[in-house]
C-alpha cells in the first residue's frame, strides 16, 4: 500500500477510484466502503485510493475543546487499511485553510486537475468542503462536468451495519470490548514499547510488561482487569491479563499504568513492541489493604481469566 503525505509525493496512480473521510477506527461501516472501493477499481483496471486528512478536523477546528482521544493511532489505521487491501492512500494536512475550500474548489482543485479521479466511491450521508456543501447529490450533479462517475453506497447498505466511530468510542469507554470487537471486527488494541516500570509485580510473582502507547491521543478504555492476547515482535501471541489503572495499593501518585502479565512466559521484553488485544473486562481496579490481599485477588483473576480462555476453545 502506497501512503501519500499530501499531494507532492503522489505518482501517477492509473484510474484512481476514491473515497473520502478519517475512517477513525476503519470499522466494519469503512470496511465496506473499502471493500466496494476495491471492486470498482478492480473494474476499470484502476487503483484503490482513500483521501484522509491529519490532525482530526476536529482537533484543528476545536483545539481547545475537542477532548477527542483515537480509536486507531495513525500507525494503527495504515496496517488495518493495508491488510484490508487498499492500495494507496493520500494523507493530506488538515488546516483552517483547507477547511475554508468549498467542495467545488476541492472536487476541481484536488480530485480532478491533480488526481485525475476515474470514479469516487461514497456515502449517501457523507458531506465535506466549506459548510458541509459537498453532498453526494452535489457529487451527481458535478461529475458529468468534471468526467468522473459517482458510485453511492446507499443508506441500507450502511444502515445495515449500525456503527458509528463515536458508538465504538463509547462502548471502549465503558469496557465493553466485546461490543467494540463487534463493531470493529477485531479486537481493539493498544499498541507500543514495553518500559522499566517498578518492578513491584515481579517481587510479588507477578512480573508485568508495562506499555508505553507513545501517543497523547490513543483512547485508553476504562479503569480495570481484562483479559487480553499479547502479540509480540516476532508474531508470537501470547494470552494474559492486563490492569489499566493508577496502581492505588502500592502507588501515591496519579499517573495512568498500563501493566499486562503474559501467562506462560519467561523473557526480557524491554524495549520491544508488542500489541495488546483486549477482549473483556472482568473488574474495576480496587485498593486494597495490604500487598498479601492484593496478591490473593491477582490469583483469583488469573484463574478466572484462564478460565474464560479455556471456554474459547
Amino acid at each position: 500500500m502506497n501512503i501519500f503525505q499530501g499531494f507532492d509525493q503522489i505518482l501517477d496512480i492509473p484510474n484512481p477510484v476514491l473515497t473520502i473521510g478519517t475512517f477513525d477506527g476503519v470499522h466494519i461501516g469503512h470496511q465496506k466502503i473499502i471493500q466496494q472501493l476495491n471492486r470498482e477499481a478492480e473494474a476499470v483496471g484502476g487503483e484503490s485510493v482513500l483521501f484522509t486528512f491529519y490532525p482530526h478536523p476536529r482537533m484543528v477546528l476545536y483545539p481547545e475543546s475537542h477532548g477527542l482521544r483515537l480509536i486507531q493511532t495513525q500507525a494503527e489505521k495504515m496496517d488495518k487499511l493495508r491488510r484490508m487491501g487498499l492500495q494507496n492512500v493520500i494523507v493530506h494536512p488538515f488546516t483552517k485553510e483547507f477547511s475554508r475550500l468549498t467542495a467545488v474548489e476541492f472536487v476541481r482543485d484536488y480530485l480532478v486537475n491533480r488526481l485525475k479521479v476515474k470514479k469516487l466511491v461514497i456515502g449517501y450521508d457523507h458531506q465535506f468542503g466549506k459548510n458541509r456543501e459537498g453532498s453526494i447529490d452535489f457529487l451527481k450533479e458535478v461529475a458529468p462536468v468534471y468526467g468522473f462517475a459517482v458510485e453511492e453506497i446507499s443508506a441500507l447498505e450502511i444502515n445495515e451495519v449500525n456503527i458509528s466511530s463515536t458508538k465504538i468510542r463509547n462502548a471502549i469507554l465503558e469496557g465493553d470490548m466485546k461490543l467494540a470487537q463487534t463493531y470493529l471486527g477485531e479486537p481493539f488494541e493498544l499498541h507500543g514499547k514495553v518500559i522499566q516500570g517498578n518492578a513491584v509485580g515481579r517481587s510479588i510473582g507477578f512480573p508485568t510488561a508495562n506499555l508505553d502507547i507513545e501517543s497523547d491521543i490513543k483512547l485508553i478504555p476504562k479503569l480495570g482487569v481484562y483479559a487480553v492476547n499479547v502479540v509480540l515482535g516476532d508474531g508470537t501471541i501470547k494470552e494474559g491479563m492486563m490492569n489499566i489503572g493508577l496502581r492505588p495499593t502500592i502507588a501515591n501518585h496519579d499517573d495512568l499504568s498500563l501493566e499486562v502479565n503474559l501467562f506462560d512466559f519467561e523473557g526480557d521484553l524491554y524495549d520491544q513492541y508488542i500489541t495488546v488485544q483486549l477482549l473483556s473486562r472482568f473488574r474495576d481496579e480496587m485498593k486494597f489493604d495490604s500487598i498479601p490481599d492484593l496478591m490473593e485477588q491477582l490469583n483469583h483473576d488469573k484463574e478466572t481469566i484462564r478460565a474464560y480462555f479455556n471456554s474459547l476453545v
